[in-house]
């Protein structure tokens, strides 16, 4: 399970709107999950989506994410996974996302835009390129 603040849900949603048509992205930061503990979003870092085709595809810059984890780490936070939008794709994970992904045990998030945003996240697993799908929540606090 992941949990938003509700002013992280709420940004990350407001940076897929903004971003529309193309795919935004970036990277949750918070405490990460344990013993079937939910990992819990403190902060987001959005980053600057350098795919080749942005409309279509996301890609983290890598010097954007490598300063959003120099960042939590330097506050005492962790990185809790990234996020993503689909502006007229389905909220869930393409065959491009499941096959980029790179971080197991990390949530994966999409906001859907197409209709009322929808909010989802895939955990992968490493294994076989494998998401498993994690309920999301909202905190209304800090």
């Amino acid at each position: 399970m992941i949990e938003f603040t509700r002013a992280t849900y709420d940004a990350v949603v407001a940076h897929a709107r903004e971003g529309d048509p193309a795919e935004v992205c970036g990277v949750l930061v918070g405490h990460r999950g344990t013993d079937g503990d939910p990992s819990v979003v403190t902060r987001t870092y959005e980053t600057e989506n350098v795919a080749e085709r942005p409309k279509t595809r996301y890609r983290i810059d890598p010097e954007a994410q490598l300063e959003a984890i120099e960042a939590a780490e330097g506050n005492g936070l962790d990185v809790v996974g990234f996020y993503h939008s689909h502006p007229a794709g389905p909220p869930s994970p393409s065959d491009i996302d499941i096959g980029r992904a790179t971080w197991p045990g990390y949530s994966y998030v999409i906001c859907a835009l197409d209709g009322f945003p929808f909010v989802g996240s895939w955990r992968w697993t490493g294994e076989d390129r494998r998401f498993e799908q994690e309920t999301v929540g909202v905190r209304d606090e800090e």
